[in-house]
């Protein structure tokens, strides 16, 4: 167990590869969400056919005030891929617990490997690989609730990511977005805004969440490195206006979208601090952890729930789940990865995913699912 561990520019690096925006950006491979500061850092699949899903308020949806974790105990499980036990960061989770995720680092030769995972994520036969066809890496990280499974438990639904077609020692590689509709032998769609610039010879898009209406959201960085977020129409095949934070115009990276069209995510500001925020209509509301330096969200549920990751004084990286309403969060990490755990999607029944780093340096994907 790590204890109060200090997160280093070089820790978070090796946790997760993602697209900075500063001058002409670093654009280091997959590995959602990666911050300015320099932290910017992002972002299951079950239910037998036929089998109704029915199910009560999540934890904190029953509360009128604030999530308040000291009253709400978790079970935390390991979800870990045979192929790289070593680096598993599980991004998104439907209401079915269908997790979406990836194993490998980035690193060259340890290629971004997508996958999608069904209970009780404990052997190899619970996983299924998903990659865009062709591709040298890919991210799974958002995924909804339509259709559904077949007879063998592989989820047929829409999941959306990235991918790319490089895998640099550097670690600057194109980055794509991508929509899958039918699992790894379905349907997938090269998704980039055309807004997208080209910079040294990179294009940086990337999908982040989608909602069961089967719009999608995402951010992609244009010719000036500036980082603007947007949504997809995947049946219309269209793109929204540019969603910018105004307090972080040419700095926001929308990260999830709920069934009401409401966004989290979060921006950088005039001094290179990154905060939450939540959009609904328009309207953008700012989210900052208690005492933190740092909040970024980004998951959010059709109950105002929110969760990702903040920083605290001493450097130290915890999970948090955020009431959008009342803006209060409250700190959760696994018990493994005190100090280093970071939460990246959660479904409607209070249950969350995301990743933490153990004391050998491995990067462990993690499943929080609230006790009865």
């Amino acid at each position: 167990m790590i204890t109060g561990t200090k997160i280093t520019t070089d820790t978070l690096t090796s946790r997760r590869r993602f697209l900075i925006g500063s001058g002409g950006p670093i654009l280091p491979i997959l590995d959602p969400r990666k911050e300015t500061m320099k932290i910017r850092k992002i972002p299951l699949l079950l239910a037998l056919a036929g089998m109704a899903i029915s199910f009560a308020l999540p934890i904190f949806a029953q509360q009128t005030n604030t999530p308040d974790t000291d009253k709400v105990l978790f079970k935390f499980q390991d979800i870990t891929n045979a192929n790289d036990p070593t680096f598993n960061q599980e991004l998104g989770i439907n209401n079915a617990g269908v997790i979406a995720g990836y194993f490998g680092s980035g690193a060259a030769g340890h290629p971004n490997k997508g996958y999608t995972v069904v209970r009780p994520y404990n052997t190899q036969l619970d996983f299924t690989n998903e990659n865009f066809p062709g591709s040298v890496q890919t991210q799974v990280i958002g995924i909804n609730n339509r259709d559904g499974f077949g007879f063998d438990r592989v989820f047929r639904g829409t999941t959306v990511g990235f991918w790319s077609n490089m895998n640099n020692a550097n670690m600057v590689n194109n980055n794509f977005g991508f929509v899958n509709i039918g699992g790894q032998d379905g349907r997938f769609i090269n998704v980039n805004n055309p807004n997208t610039g080209t910079i040294n010879g990179v294009n940086t898009n990337q999908l982040l969440g989608v909602n069961d209406r089967n719009i999608a959201v995402g951010f992609y960085v244009d010719t000036a490195g500036a980082t603007h977020g947007y949504t997809y129409d995947i049946a219309a095949n269209t793109f929204s206006a540019n969603i910018d934070d105004p307090n972080g115009v040419g700095a926001t990276t929308p990260a999830a979208i709920n069934d009401h069209d409401q966004i989290v995510g979060f921006y950088t500001d005039g001094n290179g601090v990154t905060h939450g925020f939540f959009e609904s209509d328009g309207v953008f509301k700012t989210i900052d952890a208690a005492n933190a330096m740092a909040t970024s969200l980004f998951g959010l549920n059709n109950f105002g729930e929110a969760v990702g990751f903040d920083i605290d004084t001493n450097g130290a990286m915890h999970g948090i789940i955020c009431h959008v309403v009342t803006g209060a969060c409250e700190e959760q990490d696994d018990p493994n990865g005190i100090g280093t755990t970071t939460f990246n999607g959660l479904n409607d029944r209070g249950q969350i995913v995301g990743f933490y780093v153990n004391g050998a340096g491995n990067t462990i994907g993690l499943l929080a699912t609230p006790a009865p």
